[in-house]
């Protein structure tokens, strides 16, 4: 997802760095410990004098995916999609729980540009519905990524026992959902863990991965004060297992090195009443980073990344 959208502030420009915790992150594991190191890094405590808005290095121009007739990715892209009929064991570590996995974007959002421009509330202002989202240089798109990882990730879940909700999956919805639904559909399912998923478009040489954690917000529709705590569990953990299966590393151009960033600017969050987060899970526009979001093996391990921090969040919770 490109952070020149409506569903971003402007970015401010920060002096790039990778901060010292890049290698303590790669050693953590879940559990109390590791909640509480990072905790520590990116600042304690979420309230709205310690939440910090995300700044980014788009490149201009760069923000928008190419219509669909110019799409084109690489045969692992192509074939491998990690596709397979919904349905999850009958009993696993995870039986009972419930997660709703938010694919960024969607394809058919090329075709319906009137449908996602139109304004939605999400508790602090308005914004559109939803972007078409970004792209490799070659045309691999966001949405197809997103979908892509979903399914991989469903799968993982699902055979670990839990009950798994996509926001929209194939031609259902044919665009969309609008970001306040997205975050209603998690609340309907009451979640016990949801996520978007996504991946930025940035300019060449910004790379890395970067967990987006709900700030402080009441105002409007918006409440994320009950949220705050548990995403932030959340976030920790999938932060941590995401780098340790892909060896992608953390941001570094934004999160001072820890992979993790606050935000009280997107709906996806700000409406959702259960633990929540999204993740960028590298820059589409970098080249090195395209080499492997374009990767069908490399997209499993995201997945089991992933994976594995929702399985810890959900076990310690």
């Amino acid at each position: 997802m490109s952070y020149l959208g409506p569903e971003f502030d402007p970015p401010q420009p920060r002096r790039p760095r990778r901060g010292p915790l890049t290698v303590a992150l790669a050693a953590l594991v879940p559990g109390a410990l590791l909640g509480w190191v990072v905790y520590e890094a990116v600042g304690g405590g979420t309230g709205d004098g310690g939440v910090r808005t995300a700044s980014a290095a788009p490149a201009s121009g760069t923000s928008a995916a190419p219509s669909p007739s110019a799409r084109s990715a690489s045969p692992s892209a192509a074939t491998d999609d990690g596709k397979r009929p919904s349905g999850g064991s009958a009993s696993g570590p995870l039986k009972g729980k419930v997660v709703v996995i938010d694919p960024g974007h969607n394809p058919g959002n090329f075709q319906h540009t009137a449908e996602i421009n139109r304004k939605v509330d999400i508790g602090t202002n308005r914004k559109e519905c939803d972007t078409t989202g970004t792209s490799t240089n070659d045309g691999y798109t966001e949405a197809r990524f997103t979908l892509d990882v979903a399914h991989r990730l469903r799968s993982l879940l699902e055979k670990q026992g839990a009950t798994v909700k996509l926001t929209h999956d194939g031609d259902s919805p044919a665009w969309g959902p609008c970001v306040d639904q997205r975050a209603r559909i998690g609340n309907a399912a009451h979640a016990d863990a949801a996520i978007s998923l996504h991946a930025d478009g940035s300019a060449q040489g910004n790379r890395g991965f970067h967990v987006i954690l709900p700030g402080s917000v009441h105002s409007g529709a918006a409440d994320t004060r009950r949220i705050v705590g548990p995403s932030h569990d959340l976030g920790v953990r999938v932060a941590g297992n995401y780098l340790r299966e892909t060896g992608e590393p953390p941001s570094n151009y934004l999160g001072n090195g820890t992979g993790l960033v606050t935000r009280t600017d997107l709906g996806g969050l700000n409406l959702s009443t259960v633990p929540k987060v999204f993740i960028e899970c590298g820059n589409m526009r970098d080249s090195k980073d395209a080499a492997l979001l374009t990767s069908g093996a490399w997209r499993q391990k995201a997945a089991q990344g992933i994976s594995e921090g929702i399985v810890s969040f959900l076990r310690g919770s």
